[in-house]
């Protein structure tokens, strides 16, 4: 019996002193991850691709230069028509690009109809969380 206890520790002290040297000589080194998605560097605690403030001047267009139109039009005023636009735009964008496509109606002075503002900005605030 005395033997079994003396074989386990003996065993436990040397699985101490292995894990010990091996930790000890093991380069740690931090795991580097590149992202290939040229949207975003990593460095950002939001994404700039996320954000809906702009950083920079040039406006992205998301095949919408009719939307030029609305420029400076309060959201009220726009027609049936007008509506039906923006719609169409939105309702054919990527998750990923409604944030960009907002930043871009921002930089053309562009609102957008409650009921769409709304959708937009939830799927903005989603895709945050994720």
């Amino acid at each position: 019996m005395w033997v079994l206890i003396g074989a386990l520790v003996f065993f436990g002290v040397l699985l101490m002193v292995l894990t010990y040297f091996n930790r000890r000589n093991k380069d740690e080194e931090p795991e580097i991850v590149v992202n290939n998605d040229g949207e975003c560097c990593g460095a950002h605690a939001v994404c700039e691709r996320d954000s809906l403030l702009s950083k920079n001047d040039k406006v992205e267009y998301f095949d919408d230069e009719e939307l030029d139109v609305l420029s400076g039009v309060e959201p009220q005023n726009f027609t049936g028509e007008q509506i039906k636009q923006l719609s169409d735009v939105f309702y054919t964008l990527k998750e990923s690009e409604v944030a960009a496509w907002l930043r871009s109606l921002q930089m053309r002075r562009i609102e957008l109809p409650m009921e769409l503002r709304d959708e937009a900005l939830m799927i903005v605030s989603e895709r945050r969380s994720l």
